[in-house]
């Protein structure tokens, strides 16, 4: 608990606090069509799990889907965000194996 709280402080002071809806915005920045769901996978809103659901993807390998979503969360994704888990799909895709 104290070395989540001193973390804490440290980006506080030093950094912009993240939290997922700040993540789900960059992201919808990026891809405004998409559905984003992000969570804080620790309670110390630097480490992330996000699925991120856009016809953007259609005809694009999971490497550049990745990096679609890497560019719009930019220079965060190496400071504030120190963890992402990451799932893409275009909407046919998850459609199939959501149904």
């Amino acid at each position: 608990m104290i070395h989540n709280f001193v973390l804490y402080l440290v980006r506080k002071f030093f950094y912009l606090i993240m939290d997922p809806e700040k993540v789900k915005d960059l992201i919808l920045n990026e891809i405004p069509d998409a559905h984003v769901e992000v969570i804080d996978t620790t309670g110390t809103k630097d480490h992330f799990s996000a699925i991120v659901i856009s016809d953007l993807f259609i005809g694009k390998t999971m490497v550049q889907q990745h990096q679609i979503v890497y560019k719009a969360l930019g220079r965060f994704l190496t400071n504030e965000i120190h963890a992402l888990q990451l799932k893409t799909l275009p909407k046919d895709q998850w459609v199939k194996e959501n149904s």
